[in-house]
C-alpha cells in the first residue's frame, strides 16, 4: 500500500498544464512572471452595491450574475478577468476570483505509512481530553472523514458530517489532495487533543478552491456561534499583491477570532493569502534542523514557522478493488501517512494557541505568546 511521489516542488505552470485538462475554467495569469495568480475563468466579484454600476459599465460583456456578487463575463473575455478587474477597480472595487491553491499541492503527494509493504511504525492515536470551556477550531479544508482517531469523539457529528471525497471523477484513481482534511485534523489534535473541531469542506479533492467559496464559508461558520481559532490551508496569489476584497472583509467580522494560514509552499516571499493579512497569523514550515524548509513561503509577513516535513498525521486513501463496494460509493481505508507541507506546520500552531486559550490565556496574549516561535529566514 504504498504510494510516493518525489517531494519536489513544482511551477504552478506545470501544475496547470498537468491538470487543466479536467479544469477547463482555469487561467493562470502571467505564467511564470512576477504577476502570476491563478484565477476563475471569466468571473469577476465585486461588492454588493457595485453590482448594478460595474453590469452598467460592462454591459453587453456580462453573460449573469449572482447573488453573491460574482460577475461572469462572455466568452469573448473569458481569459482575462484580470485585466477586466484592474480596469474596473479604478472606479469600483472588483477582482478576478482567485483560485486558492492547498498547501502540499505544490510539493509532492503523501507515504503510506503502517502498510505492508513500508516498515515503519504508525503512530499511536492522541488519547481524548474533554476542555471545560472548549476551545473550537473551524478547519477549512477537504472535509473530515470518520477515521478511528475522530469518530468516538462527541464532536464529530456536531456540525453534520463532510467525509472526503476521494475519486471526484470515478476513474478508480485518487484525486491528487483527497484526504488532505483529515490529515491536517490529525496533526492538531496530536498536538492539542482536548481541541473541538468545526469542519467545513471547501477544498476540491483536487486542493483548489476560490475567494468565492472561501467567503461563503466564512459566513456560515460566523452565523453558527462563535469560534476560538480559524485554520485556513489553502490560499492565493494576486497580480497586485494585494488581498482580495473579499477575503478581507470577512475575515474582519471575526474580531475575537485567531485566524491561523499556512504561507504557501511557492519557495517565494511573494504575499499568499489571506496569511499575509496584519489579522492572520501565517505560519511557515521548516524542517528537522528548525530552518525554513525550501519549498516553503517566506518573507517579512510570515510570523510563525512549525515543523512542516515529513509529518505523519492520520490519513484515508482510496481502497483498490470493487469486491463489496455498492455502486456510486467509495470504498476507503484508514490509516497514517507521512507528508510535507506549510497545510501541516498551520495546525501545529492552531494547536499551540489552542492550547493557550485552555489555559486562560486571552486570544491577544495567544497571539503575541513567544510559544509561536519565529521564523528563520
Amino acid at each position: 500500500m504504498s504510494f510516493v511521489d518525489t517531494q519536489r516542488t513544482m511551477r504552478l505552470s506545470e501544475w496547470v498544464s498537468r491538470w487543466q485538462w479536467r479544469m477547463p475554467d482555469l487561467v493562470l495569469h502571467d505564467p511564470d512572471g512576477p504577476r502570476e495568480c491563478l484565477v476563475r475563468a471569466g468571473q469577476l466579484v465585486v461588492e454588493p452595491d457595485a453590482v448594478q454600476p460595474v453590469c452598467q459599465e460592462l454591459r453587453r460583456w456580462v453573460d449573469r450574475i449572482d447573488p453573491s456578487g460574482r460577475i461572469t463575463l462572455r466568452a469573448e473575455l473569458r481569459e482575462r478577468p484580470v485585466e477586466v478587474a484592474a480596469d474596473v477597480n479604478s472606479r469600483w472595487r472588483a477582482a478576478p476570483n482567485h483560485v486558492h491553491i492547498a498547501g502540499p499541492i505544490m510539493h509532492g503527494t503523501p507515504t503510506w505509512i503502517g502498510g505492508p509493504e513500508i516498515d515503519v511504525p504508525a503512530p499511536r492515536p492522541p488519547a481524548p481530553e474533554t476542555w471545560d470551556p472548549p476551545v473550537t477550531v473551524a478547519v477549512l479544508d477537504t472535509g473530515l472523514d470518520p477515521h478511528p482517531w475522530f469518530a468516538g469523539r462527541h464532536w464529530f457529528t456536531e456540525w453534520g458530517l463532510q467525509p472526503e471525497v476521494l475519486d471526484h471523477d470515478v476513474d478508480g484513481n485518487p484525486d491528487w489532495q483527497g484526504g488532505h482534511g483529515t490529515f491536517v485534523a490529525g496533526v492538531l489534535i496530536s498536538n492539542a487533543p482536548g481541541v473541538t473541531i468545526r469542519h467545513h469542506r471547501v477544498l476540491s479533492s483536487m486542493g483548489l478552491t476560490d475567494d468565492t467559496t472561501v467567503a461563503a464559508a466564512l459566513r456560515t461558520i460566523r452565523a453558527k456561534g462563535h469560534i476560538d481559532i480559524i485554520l485556513l490551508t489553502s490560499g492565493c496569489y494576486t497580480a497586485d499583491n494585494q488581498c482580495p476584497p473579499i477575503l478581507a472583509n470577512e475575515l474582519a467580522k471575526f474580531p475575537d477570532t485567531v485566524i491561523v494560514a499556512a504561507a504557501g509552499n511557492g519557495g517565494s516571499s511573494r504575499p499568499f493569502w489571506p496569511a499575509a493579512l496584519d489579522t492572520v497569523i501565517a505560519v511557515a514550515a521548516s524542517d528537522q534542523t528548525g530552518t525554513i524548509a525550501g519549498f516553503s513561503n517566506r518573507g517579512p509577513w510570515v510570523n510563525a514557522t512549525a515543523p512542516g516535513v515529513d509529518i505523519t498525521s492520520s490519513y484515508v486513501r482510496l481502497k483498490t478493488g470493487t469486491e463489496g463496494v455498492a455502486p456510486g460509493t467509495e470504498a476507503r481505508e484508514y490509516g497514517t501517512a507521512r507528508w510535507s507541507g506549510t497545510s501541516f506546520a498551520a495546525p501545529r500552531i492552531a494547536a499551540d494557541l489552542a492550547k493557550l486559550l485552555h489555559n486562560g490565556h486571552t486570544p491577544a496574549e495567544a497571539i503575541d505568546s513567544h510559544s509561536l516561535g519565529q521564523p528563520t529566514l
